[in-house]
């Protein structure tokens, strides 16, 4: 077992994948795996159904402190304002194990800010892989 502040969370700033850092504060994360099933009923199987996973889509939802000055807390809020091509990113997720998933993302930031009046700021998006993403197994 592990704890959850163990999974570690980074961007390529830059588009390419080179530079890479952390986004501060991060408080909470929920990843999504989601199967694309295509289901049928051939008639020899006499009113069962049959299906096969034809595709799959992950996403996280994220939840965190608005934290200015620190690049990777920065570069996510500064996506608010934008669309199309500049809100994809390289993303990378070290799981606890050591174990790796790394895929070109669409960052979809949905509060940038707000709050109680004596909460701290909050930062709240979304990370939506595009394509197959990279597995690399722990100790790879």
């Amino acid at each position: 077992m592990y704890p959850v502040n163990n999974n570690k969370f980074d961007l390529g700033l830059g588009n390419d994948g080179s530079n890479w850092t952390t986004i501060a504060n991060l408080t909470n994360f929920a990843p999504n795996i989601e199967g694309g099933v295509e289901e049928w009923n051939a008639m020899e199987h006499e009113g069962w159904g049959d299906a096969m996973m034809t595709s799959k889509k992950l996403s996280f939802s994220f939840q965190g402190k608005r934290t200015y000055g620190d690049p990777g807390n920065d570069y996510v809020a500064g996506l608010a304002w934008k669309s199309g091509n500049d809100v994809v990113a390289p993303f990378r997720w070290t799981m606890p194990s050591g174990a790796k998933v790394v895929f070109n993302a669409i960052i979809n930031v949905t509060t940038p800010a707000g709050g109680d009046s004596t909460a701290v700021d909050a930062l709240e998006f979304e990370v939506k892989c595009k394509g197959k993403p990279n597995f690399t197994p722990a100790g790879a």
